[in-house]
């Protein structure tokens, strides 16, 4: 298990002047700046499954709880704390077990990893977005100011918003993620949102750390037919 590691916020430094230093191209400064390359596995540790066994409680986590739903597919995800409503894509893994990322060009976007839970089913859903991109902050530019007791809204492709109640905040170095405590299965349902944090080092690869909001279902609602974008999980 990975120490927590103090947090520094980023400078937010004019884009232009990041890729310069960089001597990149825009393309090529989000590959570098923006990848969340944490593996879903480590050795010996189980990865993200579709559906959990027990887990050991985690510290400050509340035994309040919902019933889980069963699988459908999410479409967004609302941080309200935030001012976020971001479209959620289909991620998959690639061929080092690393989790994809969602469009670097896309500043409103987060993505899911669909082999694994369905936000709001039994297990640990897995949820991503770009911390910021060559233009800008992007869906999850905030998530390291997240407070124990923040609401977490998934909207469904079965009608339903699953709703969650984040109960920590943590950041890992990447060299160092604790892949089993962060993707591990849960007998509940439960939500990982990720992203990118720490020091920002062009020189070794872009962001040192991920930050990680660990969050529980603890209610189910019905969606919100006034909400733009429900049925567009595409749309930036």
């Amino acid at each position: 298990m990975s120490a927590r590691t103090p947090r520094e916020r980023p400078s937010r430094r004019p884009f232009p002047r990041l890729i310069a230093a960089a001597g990149l191209v825009p393309a090529a400064a989000a590959a570098l700046v923006l990848v969340l390359g944490s593996p879903l596995t480590e050795p010996g540790a189980p990865a993200a499954p579709r559906s959990g066994a027990a887990a050991a409680p985690r510290s400050g986590a509340s035994s309040a709880t919902t019933a889980p739903l069963p699988p459908a597919r999410p479409l967004r995800v609302d941080i309200p704390a935030l001012h976020v409503s971001a479209p959620l894509v289909d991620l998959a893994l690639d061929n080092r077990g690393k989790l994809g990322v969602p469009d670097p060009a896309a500043r409103n976007l987060a993505g899911w990893y669909r082999d694994g839970v369905a936000p709001g089913s039994p297990g640990t859903a897995i949820v991503v977005a770009h911390v910021d991109t060559p233009t800008g902050p992007a869906a999850f530019a905030g998530l390291d100011t997240l407070r124990p007791g923040t609401t977490v809204d998934v909207r469904r492709t079965d009608g339903t918003v699953a709703s969650f109640r984040v109960y920590a905040i943590e950041e890992f170095e990447k060299s160092d993620f604790p892949s089993a405590r962060v993707y591990g299965p849960a007998k509940d349902a439960q939500l990982r949102l990720l992203t990118c944090g720490g020091a920002y080092d062009p020189a070794a690869g872009g962001y040192q750390s991920n930050v990680v909001a660990f969050a529980r279902l603890v209610a189910i609602h019905p969606p919100e037919s006034t909400l733009p974008g429900k049925n567009d999980p595409h749309d930036s």
